[in-house]
This record gives structure tokens, C-alpha cells and sequence, in this order.
């Protein structure tokens, strides 16, 4: 072998480490983001396995689809993930057919675990119906004139709150950021609206429930 080639064959192993070293570095500072649940993209710092994400953003994928466990134990299905704002947006649970019950009225609402880095954005209207006079004492929207009327009459999963005491308000940062609250001799069921505004017509509704997490440390 002459002097030349064997210089060029000691270069090329040398640009061969040098490249290994870089994608050593690139692997090491990437996050280890979860693969695909079904068509959704799991970002990091969502985890769906003890081997991928941060371990603190748990989220779960059952049957191809996403899902939030809340901190009773129920799990509301994932609707989309915004994660360059941090942010996810959940449905809400069923009004249970012919009755005014929302499907987690056992369970209280929606509770988060506050140990968690999630919290309910102040981007979300909440409806709530069935409720027992005592909510007027709540600086709440309990007239004619509520948004809740509209979903009553107009929303087939409303008709078994028709006639009942219903209210809305705007979830706004002055309240409890982990809770949507429900029970008997309250108000027994609720929705809830992402991003709403007065103007919004009915068709346009966007619902479900938004939550947004704080980045890792």
C-alpha cells in the first residue's frame, strides 16, 4: 500500500469517527419523543411508555387513540395536541341519554391530578345544567339569555336539560385551574367550548376542554 493511500484510508476512518461523535451528540441533546398512537404524532414531553417522552406528561394510547387519565381515574379521549403552545384539547364527557348526568358526574368532574404538570386553560367556556338554585349565588351566567339555552334546544344531547337551571361562564385564571366540578345538589352535568366568543353562532361551537402543561425543566 503506498504512503497516499494509506493517509486517505486514515482520513476517511478519521472523518468516520468524527461523524459518529456528531450523531452521538445530536442523539444524546434529542428528546426521545413516542412513536405514533394511530394518526396521532405523540410530541415530546408526552409519554404513552415508561421508554419514550418524560415519564411526568404521562398520556395513554388505547385502541389508536389517545387518551388523558384524569386524577379519578377517568380517561377522556384526545381530540388534538397543539405542542408548540403547550397545549392538548380533550372531550368533554357525554351527557348520558335522557337524563341530565354527565357520564363522570360519579366522579365529581373533572378533577387533574395537581401533582402533575397539567392544568384547564383560560380559553374554556364551560356549560353546566341541572343545577340547584343555590349556583345563583355564583358570579355566574344563570339568565335567559346564557349560552347554555342555545345547546338545550338546539343540541340533542342537551334535550334532557331542557327546563332546567343552566349557566355558563369563562374558566378564567382567577379560579381553580384543576377542576370542573359537578355533583348532586349542584349542577349534575356540563360541556365545555374552546376559544368561544359572544358572536360565535351555534355550528361554529368548538368543543372540548383544553389543558396546557408546563414545559420540563
Amino acid at each position: 500500500m503506498s504512503l497516499c493511500s494509506l493517509i486517505l484510508q486514515i482520513k476517511m476512518i478519521l472523518l468516520q469517527l468524527f461523524l459518529l461523535s456528531i450523531g452521538l451528540v445530536i442523539n444524546a441533546s434529542t428528546p426521545n419523543s413516542c412513536s405514533n398512537c394511530g394518526d396521532f404524532v405523540v410530541p415530546y414531553p408526552l409519554s404513552t411508555n415508561e421508554n419514550c417522552g418524560d415519564k411526568r406528561y404521562k398520556i395513554y394510547c388505547n385502541d389508536e387513540e389517545l387518551e388523558f387519565l384524569s386524577g379519578t381515574g377517568t380517561y377522556y379521549k384526545i381530540l388534538r395536541i397543539d405542542p408548540s403552545a403547550n397545549k392538548l384539547v380533550i372531550r368533554p364527557p357525554l351527557i348520558l341519554k335522557n337524563t341530565c348526568y354527565s357520564s363522570d358526574l360519579l366522579m365529581g368532574g373533572l378533577l387533574l391530578d395537581e401533582s402533575l404538570p397539567f392544568n384547564i386553560s383560560t380559553h374554556n367556556t364551560v356549560l353546566l345544567f341541572n343545577c340547584t338554585s343555590n349556583i345563583l349565588q355564583s358570579p355566574l351566567n344563570c339568565s335567559s339569555n346564557s349560552i347554555c339555552r342555545q345547546f338545550e334546544k338546539n343540541v340533542e344531547e342537551g334535550f334532557g336539560c331542557m327546563n332546567t337551571l343552566c349557566c355558563h361562564y369563562l374558566k378564567d385564571s382567577a379560579m381553580n385551574s384543576h377542576k370542573i366540578r359537578i355533583k348532586i345538589g349542584s349542577c349534575t352535568s356540563y360541556t365545555c367550548l374552546v376559544g368561544f366568543t359572544p358572536d360565535d353562532p351555534l355550528e361554529t361551537w368548538n368543543y372540548g376542554i383544553e389543558l396546557q402543561w408546563l414545559s420540563p425543566n
